[in-house]
């Protein structure tokens, strides 16, 4: 009997597609891990009647990135420079965290805080020379030609 190749190819995509969503999902959900197990135990089987040469190992886990609750993707920089415009000083990451926090809900938790105080410095280190300059330490921000 023939085989179709290329749905073979096209299902092994697939299969290995929903074999790093469920990797994925075990790594975040612990507590549905033993289902989740068995489901990719039952994708590997699959793949494996397919295709017996495959190797489900080389299939790395998907991670799923969870944004935080006050800024969509690309907003977080602009806030942080509409914080530092009418600043007096040069200002930390905690203090742009907190002005940016403050009225704002849901109120963070102490973990969000962290989360969101590490994305200040990631994106403030990124352009740092650039609009933003940061000295001593722990850094202090401010705009380039700012007021000091």
């Amino acid at each position: 009997m023939p085989r179709a190749e290329i749905l073979s190819k096209q299902a092994l995509h697939t299969l290995s597609q929903l074999h790093a969503e469920l990797a994925g999902k075990i790594d975040g959900n612990r507590k549905a891990g033993e289902t989740l197990r068995a489901q990719m135990i039952q994708v590997e089987a699959v793949m494996k009647m397919l295709d017996p040469a495959f190797n489900a190992r080389a299939i790395s886990a998907k991670r799923r990135n969870q944004g935080n609750p006050w800024f969509k993707r690309g907003t977080l920089y602009r806030a942080i420079l509409d914080v530092l415009r009418p600043a007096e000083g040069p200002m930390t990451a905690d203090d742009i965290c907190k002005a940016l926090l403050s009225g704002r809900s849901p109120a963070a938790t102490r973990a969000q805080e962290n989360n969101l105080q590490a994305a200040i410095l990631a994106a403030l280190r990124k352009r740092n020379g650039g609009a933003v300059i940061g000295d001593g330490r722990p850094q202090r921000w401010r705009l380039k030609g700012g007021r000091d």
